[in-house]
């Protein structure tokens, strides 16, 4: 005979919230009008917020008074808001700024509308939906691009304030960023460590708008920008150390591994890696790299690994994992060369690319 369920209407309400994307939905409206950046100088009526953002001020109101229910925003007086401690990292201007982290973009959203699919196939729904991975999908889609790119780099303030303190830097003079986007992350590493040069490598696509970050930050001169795929093997060479942050987690495991073979190949037999990525771990507890996961499933790919296959995905690639930091945000996987593991000239031959 079936056990009766359980009848918990607190369980009911929390699961509505959750499974709800209403709120999250309109944040990201919020985010890509800058409704924020118009209430840092205080409270502002609706109708203002609304001639300043473009928006039609009845409506601007039924959103900002949804997300004041969940206390971002605050409705001072009927039609007039302010900012909450949870609005305030909408703003531009907040040293953690998530302004540009929630972009509601179409091919994003149509994707996880998919995601029942996947779920029941096992193939990415991005790719079953456009034919194409993310990446090459961006790389003729420049405006979306730029989207993402953005999007991805705006949480490397929080990043850098949590995880370079967890690195050893001592000995590391040159260091080459693989996949540096903009170049936001390495200029943070950078003006840490005024001492070290940097080369920040990417598709040329995306590396083009690097300079232009690394000159603001004051940096520019201490690091070259080179376009290029790190499937073609064409990664800088003889660097103290290499860096990847959240690369391999877009990736399965034969192209992580092919770019895990392309970056040994370049690396000095005494060079370091530092992978900066969520290691899942086992159980219930949250684990932002257990959210990923269904990310990439979404869109990339790729999957988030625990340090068990971190090590396993090192050793294929003539690597070894040194160590492995927690920090608040994400890990740092440390990664030595394996002695005479590299065959010079086939380091990624028979990689499946």
């Amino acid at each position: 005979m079936p056990v009766r369920p359980r009848v918990d209407i607190q369980a009911v309400t929390e699961l509505t919230e959750l499974a709800d994307y209403i709120v999250p939905f309109a944040i990201r409206v919020m985010c890509d009008m800058s409704v924020a950046d118009q209430l840092v100088d205080g409270p502002r009526p609706v109708e203002e917020i609304a001639a300043a953002t473009g928006a039609h001020a009845p409506t601007l109101l039924r959103a900002m008074r949804a997300l004041a229910g969940r206390g971002v925003f605050t409705e001072l007086d009927p039609g007039t808001f302010a900012l909450t401690p949870l609005a305030e990292p909408l703003r531009s201007d907040h040293p953690f700024s998530v302004r540009e982290c929630f972009p509601l973009m179409p091919p994003d959203v149509t994707s996880w509308a998919r995601l029942t699919g996947a779920i029941r196939t096992g193939r990415t729904a991005f790719d079953d939906l456009y034919g194409m991975g993310y990446y090459d999908w961006c790389a003729d889609h420049p405006y979306e691009c730029d989207r993402f790119e953005r999007s991805a780099e705006s949480v490397n303030p929080l990043v850098l304030r949590t995880v370079v303190p967890a690195v050893d830097w001592s000995g590391i003079t040159t260091l080459v960023d693989v996949g540096g986007g903009h170049g936001t992350f390495v200029a943070g590493v950078l003006r840490r460590n005024p001492a070290m040069s940097a080369i920040l490598f990417d598709l040329p696509h995306v590396a083009e708008r690097a300079p232009a970050v690394l000159a603001e930050a004051g940096v520019a001169d201490r690091c070259e920008v080179r376009g290029g795929d790190f499937f073609s093997g064409a990664i800088p060479p003889g660097a103290d150390a290499y860096l990847m942050k959240t690369i391999l987690h877009d990736w399965p495991d034969e192209r992580a591994s092919a770019i895990l073979r392309a970056v040994r190949a370049a690396m000095r037999e005494d060079s370091r890696l530092l992978v900066i990525e969520s290691v899942r771990t086992p159980g219930d507890g949250w684990d932002v790299g257990k959210v990923m996961d269904v990310k990439a499933l979404a869109l990339f790919g790729g999957h988030t690994r625990t340090e068990e296959e971190f090590a396993g995905l090192f050793a294929g690639a003539g690597l070894r994992l040194a160590s492995v930091t927690l920090t608040p945000t994400m890990s740092v996987i440390e990664g030595a060369a394996i002695e005479g593991s590299v065959i010079e000239g086939s380091v990624i031959e028979g990689a499946a690319l």
